[in-house]
């Protein structure tokens, strides 16, 4: 599971006490709520059935996978459907191959359970999974497993939301976002989420 609460507020409290405009950013908007999922493959893929489509679709797709293969999703259960089974469970030929790729790395021995413990080298074997990036895979470690350092710098409300909080006059890229992170670590799984919380909340 990710950061709970204790975890989220220690680590914000641990960078706001070094930088001034989180302390500001935090006495205006407050803890944010954790952010938990639960580790294991199904969550990664149901990131995949869930990619590029409304929440309506992705809840109705995953509704229907469940109804053909059952709640615990057995990789080769899904493996052993046809194109179009997949498909009438509104699957696209794109997802069902990124559905496939996850599948059946999980069966070649991928172990969600026993990821590799340095941050870098979970998300190489994490975008080894088509259809799973960078971001994908940092999302993943930070909700699912609680990693503290985590520190998804390409995510848009990452970046706008960082610019808010620091009055920067305009917003950071990728480059400069991961920079900047560099002397919060390594509680910077927290402040991600922080800065989501800020970014959603309107006040700054």
């Amino acid at each position: 599971m990710g950061l709970d609460r204790d975890q989220l507020k220690h680590g914000i409290d641990a960078v706001a006490a070094c930088e001034p405009a989180i302390a500001r950013a935090l006495e205006r908007c407050g803890y944010p709520e954790p952010r938990l999922r639960e580790r294991g493959y199904r969550t990664l893929l149901r990131t995949i059935v869930g990619q590029q489509v409304s929440v309506a679709a992705a809840s109705s797709m995953w509704r229907k996978l469940e109804a053909e293969v059952g709640e615990v999703m057995v990789p080769a259960d899904i493996l052993a459907r046809d194109f179009d089974t997949l498909r009438a469970c509104g699957l696209s030929r794109q997802k069902q191959g990124y559905v496939r790729s996850l599948c059946e790395l999980v069966e070649g021995g991928l172990d969600f359970d026993n990821l590799p413990a340095d941050d870098e080298e979970a998300i190489t074997e994490l975008v080894r999974i088509k259809g799973v990036g960078r971001w994908s895979a940092e999302i993943y470690l930070l909700f699912a497993e609680g990693r503290s350092d985590i520190w998804p710098a390409g995510d848009l409300a990452v970046m706008a939301g960082l610019g808010r909080i620091l009055g920067l006059e305009e917003r950071p890229d990728e480059r400069a976002t991961r920079a900047m992170s560099e002397q919060w670590r390594p509680h910077r799984g927290a402040l991600a989420i922080f800065t989501w919380h800020c970014y959603d909340s309107g006040v700054i």
